[in-house]
Protein backbone atom coordinates (compact mmCIF):
# COMPACT_ATOMS: atom_id res chain seq x y z
CA UNK A 1 0.00 0.00 0.00
CA UNK A 2 1.27 3.44 -0.95
CA UNK A 3 0.11 6.73 0.60
CA UNK A 4 -0.50 9.28 -2.16
CA UNK A 5 -1.88 12.24 -0.13
CA UNK A 6 -1.79 13.17 3.56
CA UNK A 7 -3.46 16.31 4.93
CA UNK A 8 -5.86 17.58 7.61
CA UNK A 9 -9.61 17.49 7.10
CA UNK A 10 -12.50 19.11 8.95
CA UNK A 11 -15.88 17.36 8.98
CA UNK A 12 -18.72 19.81 9.60
CA UNK A 13 -22.42 20.47 9.12
CA UNK A 14 -21.69 24.05 7.97
CA UNK A 15 -18.64 24.62 5.78
CA UNK A 16 -19.02 28.31 4.91
CA UNK A 17 -17.61 29.84 8.14
CA UNK A 18 -14.60 27.51 7.90
CA UNK A 19 -14.04 28.31 4.23
CA UNK A 20 -14.11 32.03 5.02
CA UNK A 21 -11.70 31.60 7.94
CA UNK A 22 -9.16 29.70 5.85
CA UNK A 23 -9.53 32.15 2.96
CA UNK A 24 -8.57 34.89 5.43
CA UNK A 25 -5.53 32.77 6.31
CA UNK A 26 -4.48 32.71 2.64
CA UNK A 27 -6.10 29.50 1.39
CA UNK A 28 -8.02 29.26 -1.87
CA UNK A 29 -10.70 26.78 -2.93
CA UNK A 30 -9.28 24.28 -5.42
CA UNK A 31 -12.19 21.81 -5.59
CA UNK A 32 -15.81 22.07 -4.53
CA UNK A 33 -17.63 18.80 -5.23
CA UNK A 34 -21.24 18.32 -4.18
CA UNK A 35 -23.53 15.34 -3.58
CA UNK A 36 -20.70 12.85 -3.04
CA UNK A 37 -22.03 9.36 -2.36
CA UNK A 38 -25.34 8.45 -0.76
CA UNK A 39 -24.58 10.76 2.18
CA UNK A 40 -24.51 13.73 -0.25
CA UNK A 41 -21.21 15.08 1.09
CA UNK A 42 -19.90 18.43 -0.11
CA UNK A 43 -16.13 18.15 -0.47
CA UNK A 44 -14.03 21.32 -0.53
CA UNK A 45 -10.28 21.21 -0.98
CA UNK A 46 -8.30 24.33 -0.15
CA UNK A 47 -4.64 25.12 -0.72
CA UNK A 48 -2.32 27.98 0.26
CA UNK A 49 0.60 29.51 -1.63
CA UNK A 50 3.04 27.08 0.05
CA UNK A 51 1.11 24.04 -1.21
CA UNK A 52 -0.44 23.17 2.17
CA UNK A 53 -3.82 21.52 1.67
CA UNK A 54 -6.93 21.30 3.83
CA UNK A 55 -10.12 19.40 3.10
CA UNK A 56 -13.49 20.47 4.46
CA UNK A 57 -16.33 17.94 4.23
CA UNK A 58 -19.86 19.15 4.82
CA UNK A 59 -22.77 16.79 5.44
CA UNK A 60 -25.41 16.02 8.01
CA UNK A 61 -22.97 14.31 10.36
CA UNK A 62 -24.37 12.51 13.41
CA UNK A 63 -21.58 14.10 15.50
CA UNK A 64 -22.72 17.04 17.63
CA UNK A 65 -19.62 19.11 16.77
CA UNK A 66 -17.08 19.56 14.00
CA UNK A 67 -14.49 16.79 13.76
CA UNK A 68 -10.86 17.07 12.72
CA UNK A 69 -9.47 14.11 10.82
CA UNK A 70 -6.38 13.12 8.88
CA UNK A 71 -7.14 12.47 5.22
CA UNK A 72 -4.97 9.72 3.79
CA UNK A 73 -5.28 8.78 0.12
CA UNK A 74 -3.94 5.32 -0.70
CA UNK A 75 -3.44 3.22 -3.80
CA UNK A 76 -5.00 0.08 -2.22
CA UNK A 77 -8.11 1.00 -0.24
CA UNK A 78 -9.10 -2.54 0.73
CA UNK A 79 -5.66 -3.38 2.13
CA UNK A 80 -5.47 -0.16 4.16
CA UNK A 81 -9.07 -0.49 5.38
CA UNK A 82 -8.57 -4.06 6.58
CA UNK A 83 -5.29 -3.13 8.29
CA UNK A 84 -6.94 -0.27 10.21
CA UNK A 85 -9.99 -2.38 11.14
CA UNK A 86 -7.61 -5.10 12.43
CA UNK A 87 -6.01 -2.45 14.66
CA UNK A 88 -9.37 -1.63 16.24
CA UNK A 89 -10.52 1.29 14.08
CA UNK A 90 -14.31 1.61 13.63
CA UNK A 91 -16.06 2.92 10.53
CA UNK A 92 -17.95 6.17 11.30
CA UNK A 93 -20.53 5.21 8.63
CA UNK A 94 -21.20 1.77 10.15
CA UNK A 95 -20.80 -0.71 7.31
CA UNK A 96 -21.09 1.88 4.51
CA UNK A 97 -18.45 3.51 2.34
CA UNK A 98 -18.75 6.87 0.61
CA UNK A 99 -18.44 5.83 -3.04
CA UNK A 100 -18.57 7.70 -6.33
CA UNK A 101 -17.46 6.66 -9.80
CA UNK A 102 -14.04 8.23 -9.06
CA UNK A 103 -13.43 7.50 -5.36
CA UNK A 104 -14.28 5.51 -2.29
CA UNK A 105 -13.69 6.49 1.30
CA UNK A 106 -14.49 5.82 4.94
CA UNK A 107 -13.90 7.82 8.09
CA UNK A 108 -12.36 5.49 10.66
CA UNK A 109 -11.97 6.16 14.39
CA UNK A 110 -9.12 4.67 16.38
CA UNK A 111 -9.74 3.06 19.77
CA UNK A 112 -8.35 6.23 21.40
CA UNK A 113 -10.62 8.52 19.34
CA UNK A 114 -8.59 10.12 16.53
CA UNK A 115 -9.88 9.70 13.01
CA UNK A 116 -8.55 8.94 9.57
CA UNK A 117 -10.51 9.57 6.40
CA UNK A 118 -9.21 6.79 4.20
CA UNK A 119 -9.62 7.56 0.48
CA UNK A 120 -8.79 5.93 -2.83
CA UNK A 121 -9.17 7.82 -6.08
CA UNK A 122 -10.31 5.54 -8.88
CA UNK A 123 -8.67 6.36 -12.17
CA UNK A 124 -10.10 5.11 -15.44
Amino acid sequence: MKITTFNPQIITKNAEPLVKLFEELGFEKKHNKVDIGEMKVRGIQMEDANGFKLDISEFDSPAPQDLVSIRINVDDFDEAYQMLIAKGFKNFYGDKLAETPTSKSAVLFSPSGFSINLVKHIKS
